[in-house]
């Protein structure tokens, strides 16, 4: 399990603001390279994203299913990169003097990815969600605010 922080100067609405706009996940996710669906309910419980990753033209199809979501708080996601796996990935967020502080956990809960020893995982994954929170950070903290 990988357990990532980033103080991102921005309200926890405007991260929400982000999080919620479905068409954006690639533009903040690491791995995930073109939305090609984003269901109107998003981001309910129970809603997708159907995205592609790789690179082209090795591109698999897959989506991120919500499991739970607080606005402004919290949304817990399972993103599935099959034949990689699964990943339970759970994002909160929370008011900070600068702004948010946002918070990833995320591990491997289903597939070939549950094979790599826990510690590389770890490790590998902070990797991936440090650049995934800097990526989110710049979306937030340079959104027009009128």
């Amino acid at each position: 399990m990988s357990t990532t922080t980033r103080v991102i100067k921005a309200s926890p609405s405007d991260v929400f603001a982000v999080l919620a706009d479905g068409w954006l996940y690639a533009l903040w996710v690491v791995g995930a390279s073109r939305i090609r669906e984003v269901d109107r309910t998003w981001p309910s419980v129970g809603s997708n994203i159907h995205h592609s990753v790789g690179a082209w033209p090795f591109l698999l199809d897959d989506r991120t299913e919500v499991q739970e979501y607080e606005p402004d708080r919290r949304l817990r996601l399972l993103a599935r990169a099959w034949p990689t796996g699964e990943a339970e990935v759970d994002i909160t967020v929370e008011p900070h003097a600068s702004g948010s502080t946002v918070t990833i956990v995320e591990d491997a809960v289903k597939g070939p990815g549950l094979l790599v020893p826990g510690p590389v995982r770890s490790v590998t994954l902070d990797l991936r969600n440090r650049e995934t929170l800097q990526r989110l950070a710049y979306l937030c903290e340079r959104r027009d605010h009128t």
